[in-house]
């Protein structure tokens, strides 16, 4: 294999240039050609396709977002929009590919490989930590640290007020970031996904906490909480407890952005390292992920289809510490 592309696709999450300077650069070193690819898969049915040399990825590695831009594309997901991408990739003479990106990103590329053969292997690029096949997604890191420094700041103004924060976090299936941040930020509640917490027992436990003279509380809540979003939840609790001063923040988008941590440098560099080896070796239609600080390689249908399972101990250990 003498050439590759690479690419970022789906939302954006901190270390994915970190991750792309790593492709480039383990790629150079094998004496194997690097092309970027824009914007993602939409990129690739447009020939949006651009040589990257070693230097091309200088200064990036302390960057957020992705310098080869993402895009949904639904073009993509038709078989008429994959041959175009197919006949770009030809036309620059890519032999193999390294994306980087999620469930979705993956989901593409295995029907992609399956149609034309082209060997595809991924980096798991997302905030949400959900991937089956990897202790730790790329951006994980920095998307918690990001929101346990705003809970931080909101617990602050939450004892200065005496008030209820309901603080949404992104999770819509998942609640690997609202966990950590829970334990962390040193929260009363935490409402997940993977756990059934009713509004009840919300107000139970805020209810407890306010007759033992405790008058500020932090509730986290993951977007996708089968109970609703934080507004929902706040608009419910305020209703059994009016006595109780409720304010919600929503922390979006804020998550996805910023420099990556140390953490997320080291994965997406170790990472973007085995993409290029796994290419050299023959693999393809695989994640390359860390599971027990070892280097493993996942099929993607596996990442797609198996959940990811949240340590209930986690789950408890807000419990136990909220007392």
């Amino acid at each position: 294999m003498k050439r590759i592309g690479v690419f970022t696709s789906g939302g954006d999450s901190p270390g994915m240039n970190a991750c792309i300077r790593a492709v480039v650069r383990a790629a150079v070193h094998q004496g194997v050609e690097v092309y970027g690819i824009m914007r993602g898969y939409k990129g690739m049915i447009k020939g949006e396709i651009v040589r990257l040399e070693s230097n091309s990825v200088s200064n990036t590695i302390q960057k957020g977002g992705t310098m080869l831009r993402s895009a949904r594309s639904k073009e993509f997901m038709t078989k008429e929009g994959r041959r175009e991408a197919y006949d770009q990739l030809k036309k620059f003479g890519i032999e193999g590919l390294v994306a980087i990106g999620g469930d979705g990103t993956f989901t593409g590329a295995n029907i992609f490989c399956e149609e034309y053969g082209i060997p595809t292997i991924g980096a798991p690029g997302t905030i949400d930590n959900d991937l089956y096949g990897t202790d730790y997604t790329i951006g994980y890191d920095t998307a918690v640290n990001t929101a346990l420094d705003a809970i931080d700041k909101i617990r602050d103004t939450a004892d200065s007020h005496d008030r209820v924060f309901f603080i949404e976090v992104m999770g819509r299936d998942s609640g690997y970031i609202a966990i950590p941040c829970a334990i962390g930020g040193g929260a009363e509640i935490v409402m997940i996904p993977e756990a059934e917490t009713s509004i009840q027992t919300v107000v139970d436990t805020l209810r407890t906490g306010w007759d033992r003279s405790k008058t500020s509380f932090i509730v986290i809540i993951a977007e996708g909480d089968e109970a609703g979003n934080a507004t929902d939840v706040a608009a419910e609790v305020q209703k059994a407890l009016p006595y109780m001063d409720a304010r919600v923040t929503i922390l979006g988008h804020v998550q996805r952005g910023g420099s990556p941590t140390a953490a997320d440098r080291l994965l997406a560099s170790r990472l973007g390292i085995a993409c290029v080896e796994g290419l050299l070796q023959g693999r393809k239609s695989v994640m390359a992920g860390i599971v027990n600080s070892k280097l493993v390689y996942t099929p993607f249908i596996d990442t797609i289809t198996k959940q990811k399972i949240i340590n209930p101990h986690y789950i408890e250990m807000v419990n136990i510490l909220s007392v």
